[in-house]
């Protein structure tokens, strides 16, 4: 006889959700495009939408253990965002990391996401995932709610698996998880945790997007973010440092 066991060991898609490593500053000001200013392996993917500060926080939720945070601060908020503008804090996850999810087959795997947040503006966010290649991307969206001002609140979502198109098995960035902060007219759908082409069009959020960039001083502080196999969530897999 044996045993299946399921969800045991690596098995959070996401690295460093825990927000414990930033190799190359701690602390980084003036932020007002993309690239990855602080914490390892969070790419701030935004056009141009006011200036930030992005740092690693030792503002963090009691539970599970955590000791660090990514912080978001807005020091110059953006009034007037356009129609093509967006702000995703995103990680970009490696095709050969992901083939037991079964994309592009009727076995195609769910995914649950986890995580804390916590800003000092409340209303509906959302987060979203993408795979394929540039020009042929997949978008899946699901919102959320911050209820509570400066309060950390856990939120756990699920994401259909995309049983019409595979993965990729190479060395690309085939899947991108990302948490939105923004999404102009041009990035929102009427749709949620639903598969859409690109073309309909980057459906990022919805039009009950909080608009978090508007507001100087806006901040926003997550951690403990795990994406994993299945319909549930289980609790945050720590690893070593």
């Amino acid at each position: 006889t044996s045993a299946k066991a399921l969800n045991l060991g690596r098995r959070n898609l996401i690295f460093n959700g825990d927000m414990q490593i930033a190799q190359r500053t701690t602390s980084a000001s003036s932020v007002t495009g993309a690239g990855y200013p602080s914490v390892d392996r969070y790419n701030m993917n935004l056009s141009s939408l006011g200036t930030w500060t992005v740092s690693q926080s030792t503002t963090t939720p009691s539970e599970q253990g955590f000791t660090k945070s990514l912080k978001l601060d807005c020091t110059t908020a953006d009034a007037s965002p356009s129609a093509s503008d967006y702000f995703l804090v995103e990680q970009r996850i490696e095709a050969q990391n992901l083939q037991h999810l079964c994309y592009g087959t009727s076995s195609a795997k769910s995914l649950t996401l986890s995580f804390w947040v916590r800003s000092n503006k409340t209303g509906t966010y959302y987060t979203e995932i993408q795979h394929g290649d540039a020009g042929s991307n997949y978008f899946n969206n699901h919102s959320y709610t911050i209820s509570a001002a400066n309060t950390w609140e856990k939120k756990v979502l699920t994401f259909n698996g995309d049983t019409s198109t595979a993965l990729d098995n190479d060395n690309s960035a085939e899947l991108v998880f990302g948490i939105v902060l923004a999404a102009g007219s041009n990035f929102q759908t009427g749709s949620t945790n639903s598969w859409l082409s690109a073309a309909n069009p980057s459906a990022l959020s919805t039009s009950s997007q909080t608009r978090w960039v508007q507001t100087d001083g806006a901040t926003f502080f997550m951690t403990g973010i795990q994406l994993e196999v299945g319909d549930v969530a289980t609790d945050f897999e720590h690893r070593s440092f």
